[in-house]
């Protein structure tokens, strides 16, 4: 497909699906005000050609509808993956007939891998920087409490420094200075495995961040692949062609030949430094925490390179668009990886490790829990924090529907597995230390237990403000904000004790407050906000050191202390954008 970032955004302009705003944009600010309100209206790609302070373009919002991100990769691969999969068995040993009717597949694996060019065909050495000045680029401040300028499209490469495995990721990298930034590592990232294996050898980390390149380099990055697989190597076979590198002198890594900019250094052992705040894909603040810095010793770049940003934030965002492209696209390879496990979604709405839901196989009583232990033993999926399980087939994108087909079949005393002292993702605040938390397993098998209400018909008892079903099975209660009543939750529970109208509801789900929540704004509410160990309420007994959970399960969604921010735009940005709107000439229709 594109070589480079460049050719994308012809093609984009081609398409009409891209906007040049001529008008000067400060990127402290003011171009995330712009890019949020293009992708909330599902608007066009931004090239802004005047950002201040910067002698570079900025070019945003590439991914910001499925149409984009299909563009940007084509039809192609993912049904190249769907074809193998199907036969993937009769792959070992191969078969003449089937390697036959899958000649696309070999034909493209032929034309993937990595060539190396000279640097004269290496568009990211036309410029060397000798007076070395982060603050050169147009790096985005997109919320008002962030704690600084930070770089949101970075593909961070590394290499173990014993295997040489390496290792593209997507790292933020905070601003700190002219030749120094943090990285932020999360847990169980591959960047973050190699730098916990330089620090044992007591050696610093060789770094090299790009910005720009291919654009399957960026879906590449952050595609959630199995250990074993090259980002690197699944870009090339993105592209069908070869991903072209070149090889300098005196730098540890070989550069991607068409990035726009090339960033190289080293993360030293030991050293960490204050990161944050910064405005993170959960719709709220990640907080200020220590983490490695990123000593930057050469700059490399296009002569008119184009700097590539994104802005994150409430879903939905870009994030969002590429989470689904890159899970559709993959779907057919987790069956491979886990047998027994049939399909697989994480929900972007909640974040995606908040949320996942997987259909599996239960040949035997409780085989689906085994599978939903493999689940939670698998890469970036050992993260989720809330994984539902069924063995019947059905749209697990559609959640009420889910959701309903779950609760039907829902059996507390044996379907729901609360798991403490767990590992969390690092931008979960829920468990109440970072990196913390606890995670639930429920499952719904097999044929339904019980007919699910669909309408409350009791009174509204005191304290709670609304109450209204979500679907059928799920009733939502507007309640008192924590501050006002912590204990609100545990109060609720005894009050189901002595109404009936509460107890045929196998699901309660507690909030501040509800207006009419759609698939995305329920998800995005409920997950983000609950740690299952904390926040789960419901009678319990124990018998033989398992807990017998008995119904309704209330889950206690409010905002509590401790919670970050919610990201809220500053007024004076928002009233400096509506001023000015006329002169970005942006048109959505």
């Amino acid at each position: 497909m594109y070589s480079n970032l460049r050719s994308f955004i012809n093609a984009l302009k081609r398409e009409k699906l891209l906007i040049e705003i001529e008008a000067e944009v400060d990127p402290h600010l003011e171009l995330a005000e712009i890019h949020r309100r293009v992708i909330e209206s599902e608007g066009p790609a931004l090239f802004f050609k005047n950002v201040k302070g910067s002698q570079f373009p900025v070019v945003t919002n590439l991914f910001g509808t499925r149409e984009r991100v299909n563009l940007a990769i084509g039809p192609k691969p993912e049904k190249i993956i769907r074809s193998a999969a199907k036969d993937f068995e009769h792959f070992l040993p191969p078969e003449a007939k089937i390697c036959w009717q899958n000649k696309a597949l070999l034909l493209a694996l032929a034309k993937s891998g990595l060539k190396n060019v000279s640097p004269r065909k290496a568009p990211v050495l036309e410029v060397a920087e000798k007076n070395l000045n982060l603050g050169d680029l147009p790096v985005l401040t997109s919320w008002p409490k962030d704690g600084g300028p930070f770089i949101t499209l970075p593909l961070v490469y590394t290499e173990h420094p014993v295997t040489l495995q390496h290792n593209l990721g997507m790292y933020r990298i905070q601003i700190h200075d002219k030749q120094k930034t943090g990285i932020h590592w999360q847990i169980h990232k591959g960047g973050g495995f190699h730098h916990y294996a330089a620090e044992q050898l007591n050696i610093d980390l060789p770094v090299t961040c790009f910005l720009g390149g291919p654009p399957a380099l960026i879906l590449a990055a952050i595609a959630p692949l199995p250990e074993m697989l090259s980002e690197l190597l699944f870009a090339s076979f993105l592209m069908n062609e070869k991903l072209s590198r070149v090889k300098v002198p005196g730098y540890p890594h070989p550069l991607i030949a068409e990035a726009e900019f090339a960033i190289s250094g080293s993360v030293p052992v030991s050293i960490r430094q204050p990161e944050g705040p910064f405005g993170d894909h959960y719709g709220y603040y990640s907080l200020t925490h220590n983490f490695p810095i990123f000593n930057v010793q050469a700059l490399f770049h296009r002569k008119d390179a184009i700097y590539p940003a994104t802005v994150v934030g409430k879903p939905r965002q870009e994030d969002y668009f590429i989470g689904e492209y890159l899970q559709d696209m993959l779907a057919p390879v987790f069956p491979i990886i886990m047998p027994g496990v049939k399909a697989i979604w994480t929900y972007a709405e909640t974040g995606f490790h908040s949320l996942a839901a997987a259909i599996v196989r239960e040949s035997y009583s409780r085989e689906a829990l085994t599978h939903a232990f493999r689940i939670l033993g698998e890469g970036q999926l050992t993260l989720t924090k809330f994984l539902i399980i069924t063995d019947v087939n059905i749209n697990l994108k559609n959640f009420p529907t889910l959701l309903e087909h779950i609760l039907s079949r829902f059996d507390p005393e044996h379907d729901l597995l609360i798991i403490t002292n767990t590992s969390m993702d690092t931008l979960d605040y829920s468990g109440g230390h970072l990196n913390h938390g606890s995670k639930v397993i429920m499952l719904g098998l097999g044929n339904p237990k019980r007919k699910l209400p669909v309408q409350y018909k009791g009174f509204l008892p005191p304290g709670i403000k609304h109450i209204q079903a979500f679907c059928a099975g799920c009733l939502l209660i507007a309640g008192p904000s924590f501050a006002v009543n912590p204990n609100f939750a545990s109060d609720l529970l005894q009050l189901i004790k002595t109404d009936s109208a509460f107890n045929e509801w196998p699901l309660i789900i507690l909030s501040d407050t509800w207006d009419k929540p759609d698939q995305t704004s329920f998800l995005w509410r409920v997950f983000t906000r609950f740690d299952p160990a904390s926040d789960m309420f419901c009678a319990v007994k124990l018998e033989k050191n398992h807990c017998l959970y008995q119904g309704p399960i209330i889950i206690d969604a409010r905002s509590k202390p401790g919670y970050p921010e919610k990201l809220i735009p500053d007024e004076e940005t928002v009233d400096l954008v509506n001023k000015r709107w006329p002169e970005y000439k942006i048109t959505i229709t």
